[in-house]
C-alpha cells in the first residue's frame, strides 16, 4: 500500500514538473516577443541578434519536453485525463516552439530594415507608424499569456476567452496589411521596406494562432473535447 501511494506521489511530481516546464518554455517565448517589439523601434541590431540566437533554447526545451513526455508514458502508462494531459503538451510545445520561429522570422525581417537605406517619405512613414504593430504584438502577445493562465489552472472559461480574442488580432493584421498595400501604390520605392513589415505582422497574427491552439488543447486536457476546426457551441 504504501508503495503504491509512493508511486502515485512520484507520477504526480512528474506531471507537475512536466506542466511548469511549459510555463517556463512559454515566458522564454514572451519574453523574446517583448524583445522583438522593441528592436523594432530601435535602430540597434543587438536585441535583434540576440533574439535570434536565444531561438535556439526554445528549440532545446522542446526537446527536453517532449522528452520527458515519452519517458512518463512508457514508465508511468497514464489513462484517461492524465493521458490527455501529457498529450496535450506534447502539442502545446510544438506551438510554442513555432511561436519561437515567429519571433525568429519577425527579428530577421527587422534587421533587413535596420540595415536598409530608407530614404522615402512613406518608408519613413512605415517606420514611423509603428504603433500599429506594437498594438497587434501587444494583443498577440496578451493573448499567450491568458492561454498559458489557463493552462496553469486548467480554466476552461479563460481558454474560450483566448480562442474568441484571436478573431480581434486577425482583424488587426488585415488593416495593417491594407494601409501598407496602400503605400506601395503611392510610391513603388517602399515596396520592399512595406514587404518586410508585411512579414512581421503575419509573423504577430500566427502567433496569436498558436495561443489559440494551445487554449484549444486547454479544453481538450479538462473536459475531453476536441474543439480544433470546430465552432464550440460554448463559445456561441
Amino acid at each position: 500500500m504504501n508503495e503504491a501511494i509512493h508511486l502515485s506521489s512520484k507520477f504526480d511530481e512528474d506531471l507537475e514538473r512536466l506542466r511548469s516546464s511549459v510555463l517556463q518554455m512559454g515566458g522564454l517565448v514572451e519574453t523574446q516577443i517583448s524583445a522583438v517589439t522593441k528592436a523594432y523601434a530601435s535602430t540597434s541590431s543587438v536585441n535583434v541578434l540576440s533574439v535570434i540566437e536565444n531561438d535556439r533554447e526554445v528549440n532545446a526545451m522542446e526537446k527536453i519536453i517532449d522528452d520527458d513526455c515519452v519517458h512518463i508514458i512508457a514508465q508511468r502508462q497514464p489513462a484517461a485525463s492524465d493521458l490527455r494531459l501529457i498529450m496535450g503538451v506534447s502539442k502545446m510545445v510544438t506551438d510554442l516552439e513555432r511561436s519561437g520561429d515567429e519571433v525568429k522570422k519577425m527579428a530577421k525581417s527587422i534587421r533587413r530594415i535596420q540595415n536598409s537605406d530608407s530614404s522615402s517619405r512613406i518608408e519613413l512613414a512605415i517606420l514611423k507608424g509603428a504603433t500599429d504593430l506594437r498594438n497587434l504584438s501587444k494583443a498577440a502577445t496578451s493573448q499567450l499569456r491568458r492561454a498559458l493562465d489557463a493552462f496553469a489552472r486548467l480554466d476552461t472559461d479563460e481558454a474560450r476567452e483566448v480562442i474568441i480574442a484571436d478573431e480581434s488580432v486577425d482583424v488587426e493584421f488585415k488593416g495593417i496589411v491594407r494601409k501598407l498595400i496602400t503605400y506601395m501604390m503611392e510610391d513603388p520605392r517602399s515596396i520592399t521596406t512595406a514587404l518586410d513589415v508585411i512579414v512581421i505582422a503575419r509573423a504577430i497574427e500566427r502567433l496569436g494562432d498558436h495561443s489559440k491552439n494551445i487554449a484549444e488543447q486547454v479544453i481538450y486536457i479538462v473536459e475531453g473535447r476536441d474543439v480544433r476546426h470546430t465552432k464550440d457551441e460554448r463559445n456561441s
